[in-house]
């Protein structure tokens, strides 16, 4: 169980009003008045806070005799994709030229109104919205391996060009014939124990991995893109299916390093910084001041935490593990309550080893 008093729970409960579903699987919030636990999304009438006590699982709710609300379902997997929105993704993975229109959803007893709703909750964007990006994402590659634009546009369900040309500069930035000599960077929204993080990567390596909520997310993006000469395109990309399955292993404490080829993105005091992160062993901790001396400047100490800051691949390049000389935890870009899961994940881990 988490301290009911300490500021981490304040966030929890914060979190709580606001309905934040990026904390989906960070905290179940049990409501001492009522014996039941609920997620951070839940609906339910708000409890006060001195009423409330937070638990990291579910079995740990239930083992302090907690039982499931029946409005959020506590107890259903995190991250599952329900009957009914696998169905409508078969759909479009069976017909990946063509729109899938509402009266075609309906046919299939899938409600149009209820799959936008899911998509709207669970990716930020309508279904139609990720309809698009699959096709302009298929036509780009379709474009890149020398198919001309008007086919291509045709192949993909747009009935005319204008529309294709509309609709892909919309998506990518750039025109359908510029898409030959365009470096493109696939960028895709994975999950997490910690909630929803964006990821990218070109054929390059790794060039992002942050948390959705962060504050300089958009500075870091536009950061990279640039000093990479690219543009941020919606797609899948092997190095980004690996690295799903690799976070998932390590958020269940089944792996310890991660092999994913990394392309850093930074001056050269940045990448030395970052070169040492890496060097900070699974379970332990460094403080800044260790990590300049590392460095061989020792008297940098804050040019490294501002480094550490421009680290936009978070966990592989593990700034979480540099903390305060005292003991503090100090600063983290994805905020400290993570920063603090992130610390007992691996100290728990090697605890049981």
């Amino acid at each position: 169980m988490f301290n009911s008093s300490s500021s981490t729970a304040d966030t929890f409960y914060d979190a709580y009003l606001s309905k934040d579903s990026s904390y989906e699987g960070v905290f179940f919030m049990a409501v001492k008045t009522t014996g039941i636990f609920c997620r951070p999304g839940c609906k339910a009438k708000t409890p006060k806070r001195e009423n409330v006590e937070f638990f990291p699982s579910t079995h740990e709710a239930l083992k302090m005799g907690y039982r499931p609300c029946k409005k959020c379902k506590p107890m259903s997997p995190k991250g599952q994709v329900p009957d009914w929105v696998q169905q409508a993704l078969e759909i479009v993975s069976n017909q990946p030229d063509c729109r899938v229109s509402d009266s075609e959803l309906r046919e299939s007893q899938i409600d149009p109104a209820r799959l936008r709703r899911w998509f709207k909750n669970n990716h930020q964007m309508t279904f139609q919205a990720y309809q698009r990006l699959l096709r302009i994402g298929r036509a780009y590659g379709q474009i890149k391996l020398g198919q001309n634009v008007i086919n291509t546009a045709y192949d993909n369900g747009y009935s005319s060009l204008s529309g294709f040309n509309e609709s892909f500069k919309k998506v990518t930035g750039f025109s359908p014939s510029r898409s030959k000599s365009q470096k493109v960077i696939y960028l895709t929204r994975l999950l997490t124990p910690l909630g929803p993080m964006f990821a990218a990567a070109s054929d390059e390596g790794l060039c992002l991995l942050e948390f959705t909520d962060r504050r300089a997310l958009e500075k870091q993006m536009a950061r990279v893109q640039k000093r990479l000469s690219s543009v941020f395109v919606a797609g899948d990309h092997e190095i980004l299916i690996q690295l799903q399955k690799q976070l998932d292993e390590y958020f269940n404490q089944q792996r310890t390093e991660f092999d994913i080829q990394l392309n850093l993105v930074g001056t050269d005091f940045q990448l030395s910084a970052w070169s040492s992160l890496q060097s900070i062993p699974y379970g332990q901790t460094r403080s800044y001041h260790q990590q300049a001396v590392t460095l061989g400047k020792p008297d940098a100490v804050r040019a490294v935490g501002t480094a550490n800051g421009m680290n936009a691949i978070a966990i592989l390049v593990p700034c979480h593990r540099v903390i305060a000389k005292n003991g503090d935890l100090a600063g983290y870009g994805g905020g400290l309550w993570r920063k603090e899961f992130l610390l007992n994940l691996e100290q728990a881990n090697i605890n049981k080893q």
